[in-house]
């Protein structure tokens, strides 16, 4: 076999190995044997540029960044749709469409029923069957490219499926953000303490927006076709429903809940259907759209300024409501992070009583100018995130009062700090605070750190909920007998976790030092800071100047450690676990204990599903190796991802060993 035809042979399987995940939900191969795959076509293209074909799955992760977007002028207008607000509404549609179309009262006619996707309006461009572009609506008249975004969307096909294919098919759709990947998007964000996106719409169109389409990939967008635009050497189907079905036959994404309808009262009675099911459904819509199904009909009746009369859209209840906000209360987040939660006024927002909403940070208090007291507009940001999207200020009274934001953290009293480059302020009492109290004691008790086998988080839920451990050095006065009378914890297991912590209490001082989850401080730079200072107690005194003097120790990391031991409560914690008898070699850090990987270079790319890149490159660096940001004839192994891009492409031509994160596991990880 020629490597021409391999080429071709793995861009098919990996298309169909796509197809079945994305669109089916339905895996026929394992990730580490799609990588694999992958990996070799990156390979091949590699060898020759020219082999590459416009469907491989290698073209989905983008080229360079644009500069600017460039104008598209649709040959077919992309055209809005009236809206009919209620029942009587689509009846006065379904009158007016048989007027023009002479039909009696007693004929019914066949609509094609299609959820409205709250979305971003697109136009596919297919040239024998190839995506060459990608527009926006725009006006109608002219869109903006926005090829190099749209081709990063798993769910749209590069290569149409069939044969022979039309000269030129545009395909209209809609691209939109799923509700369970705009919630993870979200907190991600929030964690981040960056600005979440306020509802799936504003984050599809700010996706495709994106100049960089290595930013658009990581974005969880996804499509479903609806019209078509231009058509050249092929003859279309006759109707609506049929075109869909084609659609689906091409490979194209079509939304599995579009139906026929026979007259206006099966309409309407779809549209209750989907009503009642709008929560459950996997994404946003606003309404439903009807079309008279027969394209020949849909000609007669034509088009009335830039809608069509053979079509309209009946909206759902409005997602927005006025109420007003009672008071607002300052939650602490497993990591320490404060988010104030408004009380409202309990008030209908489709169909839904909402007396709470988000209000995420201070600076989206600041930017919204919101008061206690004050009427606000709520929204249910993907019908789940309830969230104040404006004040009425005009309506203000003279009562209302401004919020202020805390300075100490509402739940145990220690001071809350705000790093410059962040969204998010946070509880300082890492070791203490009770609301942060489960997330430090599982990093507590974890490999790299304390290394407590057995101590798993169901064990530190049923403690910390009945109060049994109130601080991270609580756990060293536990007892078998008491494990014991636990839910699920017979006698041998409660032996067994107290043997185990006894066992963790000769330990290493970084190791020591990273279990106290002090903000920033990896494996790593617990490494380094032990290294440097030799014992707890010269850390424990150190000064801003000696801690900067640290490898790996920037401004903020050493702000973070003086702030940490700071704090009366941390000095508490620390002395009642020696006394325990924690104890690691006097006059020596502990160093890395392993150092089978000094000399080795490592460079860490693409996309891990275990582990994030931060991580792999500390667990690296903790058994000797060094760690680069690029790779160059010095690199001794690529652990590449999926999107390795460049780096892999490099790593190849230099002849770089290059693994998968699979491969990193049972080399580096199961080894460790």
């Amino acid at each position: 076999m020629t490597k021409d035809q391999r080429v071709q042979d793995l861009v098919e399987l990996l298309n169909a190995y796509s197809a079945a995940y994305y669109e089916r939900d339905d895996p026929l191969v394992s990730d580490a044997e799609y990588d694999s795959l992958f990996r070799e076509l990156q390979s091949l293209e590699a060898e020759n540029p020219d082999a590459i074909l416009a469907n491989s799955p290698t073209q989905r992760v983008g080229g360079k960044p644009l500069d600017s977007f460039t104008q598209v002028r649709h040959r077919v207008s992309m055209l809005s749709l009236d809206n009919a607000f209620s029942a009587a509404d689509l009846s006065e549609f379904d009158r007016r469409v048989r007027e023009r179309l002479s039909l009696s009262a007693e004929a019914p006619i066949g609509y094609s029923c299609e959820p409205k996707l709250d979305g971003v309006a697109v136009s596919l461009r297919y040239e024998r069957g190839i995506l060459v572009q990608a527009a926006t609506r725009g006006d109608g008249q002219t869109g903006e490219d926005i090829t190099h975004n749209v081709k990063t969307i798993r769910s749209i096909p590069l290569k149409l499926k069939g044969a022979p294919s039309p000269e030129v098919l545009e395909v209209r759709g809609e691209i939109f953000m799923p509700k369970a990947g705009f919630l993870r998007f979200n907190e991600k964000a929030i964690a981040e303490g960056l600005k979440p996106f306020a509802n799936p719409r504003n984050a599809a169109a700010g996706s495709l927006r994106q100049l960089d389409p290595a930013v658009a990939a990581r974005r969880p967008l996804h499509m479903y076709c609806y019209g078509v635009g231009e058509a050249e050497g092929v003859e279309l189907p006759a109707t609506q429903y049929e075109l869909l079905r084609w659609y689906a036959s091409l490979g194209l994404p079509v939304n599995s809940e579009i139906q026929l309808a026979e007259g206006i009262e099966a309409c309407e009675a779809y549209y209750e259907s989907i009503l009642t099911r709008r929560s459950s459904l996997p994404y946003d819509i606003d309404g439903i759209v009807y079309k008279v199904n027969a394209f020949s009909s849909q000609e007669t009746l034509g088009y009335v300024s830039r809608a069509p009369r053979w079509a309209i859209a009946r909206k759902f209840p409005a997602e927005e409501a006025l109420t007003r906000l009672l008071d607002v209360e300052f939650q602490v987040g497993r990591t320490g992070a404060i988010t104030p939660v408004a009380r409202l006024e309990p008030v209908s927002v489709g169909g839904v009583i909402v007396s709470n909403a988000t209000l995420h940070n201070q600076d989206e208090i600041t930017r919204l100018d919101i008061r206690v007291g004050d009427l606000v507009f709520v929204r249910r940001a993907g019908d789940v995130i309830p969230q104040i999207v404006s004040v009425s200020i005009e309506q203000r009274g003279a009562d209302a009062r401004p919020i202020g934001f805390p300075s100490v953290c509402p739940v145990c009293g220690a001071p809350i700090e705000r790093q410059s480059d962040e969204a998010v302020q946070r509880c300082t009492a890492t070791l203490t605070c009770p609301a942060q109290l489960k997330g430090a004691i599982n990093h507590y008790v974890s490999r790299k750190a304390m290394d407590i086998d057995g101590f798993g988080e169901k064990l530190v839920e049923q403690l910390v909920d009945i109060h049994r451990i109130k601080r991270i050095d609580d756990i060293y006065t536990l007892s078998a007998a008491e494990l014991s009378d636990l839910p699920r914890m017979g006698p041998k297991s409660a032996e067994n976790v107290i043997q185990a912590i006894e066992k963790s209490k000769a330990t290493t001082l970084p190791r020591f030092l990273y279990a106290l989850g002090i903000r920033e401080v990896g494996v790593t730079t617990a490494e380094r800071l032990a290294d440097h200072f030799q014992s707890l107690e010269d850390l424990m005194r150190a000064d801003f100047e000696s801690l900067i003097e640290v490898s790996d120790v920037g401004p903020i990391v050493a702000e973070h450690v003086l702030q940490f031991f700071s704090q009366a409560q941390t000095e508490s914690v620390i002395e009642n676990i020696r006394c325990a008898g924690v104890t690691w070699p006097a006059g020596s850090a502990g160093g890395v204990e392993e150092t089978w990987l000094a000399g080795q270079t490592w460079v860490v790319s693409g996309k891990l599903e275990r582990y994030t890149r931060e991580e792999a490159q500390a667990m690296l660096k903790a058994v000797g190796a060094s760690v680069a940001g690029s790779v160059s004839s010095k690199t001794t192994v690529l652990l590449a991802g999926p999107g390795a891009g460049s780096k892999l492409t490099k790593a190849q031509s230099l002849g770089v060993e290059v693994i998968d994160e699979a491969e990193f596991i049972a080399r580096i990880v199961n080894r460790a």
